[in-house]
This record gives structure tokens, sequence and C-alpha cells, in this order.
């Protein structure tokens, strides 16, 4: 802590051993050894509330770092969500719009076409039936 070589320490002892005398000296020694302990013990609480200290505010920046990724994500996919969507309403209004048009152009009307399909059948079961009145035999046929 203060750099003291064993001479030091050797020449300071015997300056407080000629001082003090002997009958104080260990007690000297002894409160002085408690002083240095207890100012180690300061030192070292000091040093880990800094440590501690700089760790909070590394991990508040980290955390502040974090939520302007994510809220950055966000309005990215917010933003290309609201673009899609827009597409998508202008795709839906164009196939709107073309179907229209097409159905003015040519309606298509299902009744016909079933009716059409059932004059078909119709026809057809009718020939099966002249068939077997008069005995021939038709080959089955897959229908389609």
């Amino acid at each position: 802590m203060f750099d003291f070589g064993f001479s030091e320490m050797v020449v300071v002892a015997v300056i407080g051993l000629i001082v003090l005398g002997p009958e104080r000296l260990p007690r000297v020694a002894r409160q002085v050894g408690q002083w240095l302990g207890k100012l180690q013990h300061y030192v070292a609480d000091v040093k880990s509330d800094i440590n501690r200290q700089m760790e909070l505010d590394e991990l508040r920046r980290l955390q502040k770092e974090v939520t302007t990724a994510a809220h950055n994500l966000e309005s990215t996919l917010q933003s290309t969500l609201d673009e899609t969507r827009s597409q998508l309403d202008s795709i839906s209004s164009s196939l709107s719009t073309a179907g229209t048009d097409s159905s003015t152009d040519s309606p298509t009307d299902w009744d016909s076409i079933y009716a059409h399909r059932r004059a078909r059948e119709r026809i057809r079961d009718r020939r099966v039936d002249r068939d077997k009145e008069l005995g021939r035999k038709r080959p089955k046929r897959k229908f389609r």
C-alpha cells in the first residue's frame, strides 16, 4: 500500500522502540495494525462500490441499447406490415375491379350451366334406356 521495504520497517520499529518504549510499543503496534486493517477494509468497500456502480451503469447502457434495438425492430416490422397490407389492399381492389369488369362483359350464369349438364345427363340416360330396350350392350364408359 505505501511501498515500504524491509529496511524502512526496521528503521521505523527502532525509532518507535526508542520513542514509545518497550511497554507501550505492543499496544501502539496493535492499534496501528487495527487502523491499517480498517483502512484496507474501507478501501476494499469503496472499490467494490465503484465496481458495482460501473456494472450498473454498463447494465443500464446495455438495457438502453437493447430497448432501442427492440423499438427499431418493432418500427421496421410495423412499416413492413403496413406496406404489405397496402399492397394486399391494392391487389384485392384491382382483383375486385377486374372481377366486376369481367362480370359486366360476360356474366357467368351458373343456373344455365347446371341446366345444360342436367339436360346432357337426361339424354345419356335415355340412350342407355333405349339400348336396354333394344337389347344392345354398350361398353362401360369411364366418366370424366
